[in-house]
């Protein structure tokens, strides 16, 4: 009897073993729509939980399963060591990321290494609104510092800083392309950030400072035309927000409270 019962843990262990190496790469995207509240998952994964790869879309419909939102398939390697609570992931697309990407840490603290996501404006419209009424075409780069993040409970807390650089920028709203350039900076300490709006090239200057907390935006800034594009922009500025004077200048005011 004994030995039956040996014989018996030793068959489960070795069924269970099994299971956890051939995980498939599947389970990877319920952990994704889990983190995201189904904003966004995994699409046409392979391989295994531990070795393998997919794109990152935006939310299923009906019409269609996945969006891609990223160029590029996302590799990644994540070692077993996370079943004793270790995290250690590395994350590779040559077409999306500048360089590899390594996540480290616990399972409810990871510190994210440096590096940078090219991000085509275009594909952004998957994420919903207003982006989707937007429709942005252009470049975009989101660069970042190491970032430590945190989980506690449902919510989560990021210390670093992130850079977005949008180039040749464009809308469906103008017939202007490109609009501009610009460069939003976000500074997390928590559940908060603090935004920096600036403009590097127009017609369309776009400037102002605010914050993100909890998923809410609070903003104040300005929309005006560059130096002899004010008629070039008006219907464009008018569509933006109400008008008042500054300067001696017509600007709109950008408030999102």
């Amino acid at each position: 009897m004994r030995r039956l019962v040996i014989w018996l843990l030793a068959a489960i262990v070795s069924v269970a073993l099994t299971i956890i190496v051939f995980c498939p790469a599947s389970w990877m995207s319920l952990l994704l729509e889990k983190q995201t509240n189904g904003r966004l998952t995994l699409g046409d994964a392979q391989g295994t939980l531990w070795n393998g790869s997919g794109f990152i879309g935006g939310a299923p419909s009906r019409s269609d399963p996945v969006t891609p939102l990223l160029p590029g398939r996302f590799s990644w390697r994540l070692s077993p060591l996370v079943m004793l609570g270790q995290v250690d992931i590395a994350l590779e697309n040559r077409e999306a990321l500048n360089q590899p990407l390594r996540i480290t840490g616990s399972w409810n603290q990871w510190q994210v290494s440096p590096g940078g996501m090219r991000l085509p404006a275009e594909r952004l419209a998957g994420l919903g609104a207003p982006l989707n009424t937007i429709q942005p075409a252009g470049r975009m780069l989101l660069s970042w510092t190491p970032l430590q993040v945190t989980r506690k409970g449902n919510a989560v807390e990021v210390s670093g800083t992130t850079t977005l650089q949008m180039e040749d920028i464009a809308s469906r709203l103008s017939p202007i392309k490109p609009l501009g350039a610009y460069q939003l900076i976000m500074d997390w300490r928590g559940q908060q950030a603090q935004l920096v709006l600036t403009s590097t090239s127009g017609p369309l200057l776009l400037s102002g400072t605010g914050s993100l907390a909890n998923g809410r935006l609070r903003f104040s800034g300005k929309a005006e035309a560059e130096e002899g594009q004010e008629e070039r922009l008006a219907n464009l500025l008018n569509l933006l927000g109400q008008r008042r004077r500054e300067n001696g200048k017509d600007v709109i005011a950008l408030e999102f409270k």
